[in-house]
């Protein structure tokens, strides 16, 4: 026995352990590599950090991302043994009060001492709490999903109390207990009121959630028409503000920003660069232009089939946050197609196992989530690639690699969405081994009953 012990090893109890793991292991293992593949890439990534003198090393660095990567294992472990359902639901109905009570403080920038706004490069996007810096957006993505995924839940049950309780108190206010009112308040105005007080700091990230809890309600199986009319409401008030900004009005405002990135002209601003004297203003503005987009660009290009091998990119020197908003352009550059090729299968290995769980799920409230939350991460990773290869008409704006992209409070977010899918996961799995279990007994008594006749 002592040597069978042996021969096992680390491995062998590796196997155990996994075999005891009743959640979805793929699930698990993508999460897994894609921790590892940012600890290595965030280290290679980030020389620049060093070179310009923020008072940092490779190690320190090193060491700060493996305490996130720590940080996010103990979330997804505790939220997956520890989590319960209830615990869920209860925050999910109270994530569009927590979302719009942060968006507040940071549209009217209020300083409430413990609790204040703070902006990052002229934009507000961030919550200081208690010295702690919060991005804003990032938590505000999980917390509608959450919400709605409750809201959805309710309604299809019938099961706003408030509203009903108002509606048979009050003749005035009958209309609460209809259940097409009912839809605006709970669901639509939700999304709404988001879209927009997100489009002050960020209107790409605007349109980014807008999109998403919009595709949430179509996966909820709501009317199409509903939901498309919430789409073409979003669209005018957009419009509106886009022509606000075409006559001066909207000047101040992230919405310059946005068209700026919509309608980049790489050529144009090449021409500036060439024409202008150099270290002139034109000259340094349209070479911050390029920097980020034709970098991210020149990486890829360098990577070619191959790559350069690991640690030997000469982007990171150039390019701007390499190893946030064009984590995948690094990859490609050091690892080539192998390292693009290998991203992809992941994300759309958890796409598809994501809805493989939603599917297995018995309740209502599960599916939504799940697929709210499948939605959140690959739509982001699939956004971040679209960016790094300079896709048309896809703004040239900041989205993190999720579970891969440096970037604290992005990695916290996400680890949390990871834990809330195996906790999820683990539920499904029982239920389609109860499920089997009840349909394997009708089946033998079905046939001792033939056999018996």
């Amino acid at each position: 026995m002592a040597e069978e012990k042996t021969k096992t090893g680390f491995l062998g109890y590796l196997t155990q352990l996994m075999d005891r793991f009743s959640g979805d292991k793929v699930i698990f293992l993508i999460a897994l590599f894609l921790m590892l593949i940012s600890v290595v890439s965030v280290f290679s990534s980030t020389p620049r950090l060093v070179n310009e003198g923020h008072g940092i090393d490779r190690v320190s660095i090193m060491l700060d991302q493996l305490k996130v990567v720590a940080i996010g294992f103990v979330l997804i472990f505790s939220l997956y043994f520890f989590g319960k359902q209830d615990w869920f639901r209860w925050f999910s109905k109270l994530g569009f009060l927590v979302s719009l009570a942060m968006l507040f403080i940071l549209v009217f920038n209020l300083n409430l001492g413990f609790v204040k706004a703070g902006s990052i490069n002229g934009a507000r996007r961030i919550l200081i709490i208690g010295g702690f810096q919060f991005h804003v957006y990032e938590y505000v993505k999980l917390f509608m999903i959450m919400y709605l995924g409750w809201a959805l839940d309710t309604f299809k049950n019938d099961g706003f109390q408030w509203a009903n309780r108002l509606a048979e108190k009050y003749p005035a206010m009958e209309r609460l207990g209809r259940s097409s009112y009912q839809k605006v308040l709970y669901i639509y105005a939700p999304i709404l009121i988001v879209t927009m007080m997100v489009s002050v700091g960020s209107n790409s990230s605007a349109l980014f959630i807008g999109g998403i809890l919009i595709l949430m309600v179509l996966i909820g199986g709501l009317e199409v028409r509903d939901v498309a009319l919430v789409g073409v409401v979003l669209l005018m008030l957009f419009g509106a503000m886009f022509g606000a900004y075409k006559v001066g009005w909207l000047k101040d405002t992230r919405l310059g920003t946005l068209v700026s990135r919509i309608t980049n002209d790489d050529e144009a601003t090449m021409k500036v660069l060439l024409e202008s004297p150099r270290e002139s203003p034109e000259w340094l503005k349209a070479r911050g232009k390029l920097d980020q987009p034709v970098g991210a660009l020149l990486a890829i290009k360098e990577g070619g089939f191959w790559g350069k091998g690991i640690g030997s990119s000469t982007q990171k020197y150039q390019v701007p946050v390499i190893f946030g908003d064009y984590m995948f352009s690094f990859i490609v550059e050091e690892t080539g197609v192998w390292g693009a090729l290998i991203l992809i299968i992941l994300y759309f290995s958890l796409l598809a196992r994501g809805t493989l769980v939603a599917r297995m799920c018995d309740n209502y409230y599960d599916k939504i989530i799940v697929s709210g939350l499948i939605i959140l991460v690959t739509g982001q990773a699939f956004m971040h690639m679209c960016v790094n290869v300079h896709m048309p008409f896809v703004p040239q704006t900041g989205q993190t690699l999720p579970l891969v992209s440096h970037g604290t409070n992005a990695f916290i977010v996400f680890s949390v969405v990871f834990g809330i899918l195996l906790n999820i996961s683990k539920d499904a799995r029982d239920n389609m081994a109860r499920k089997k279990a009840e349909l394997e007994a009708e089946a033998a008594r079905s046939w001792t009953q033939d056999s018996t006749v």
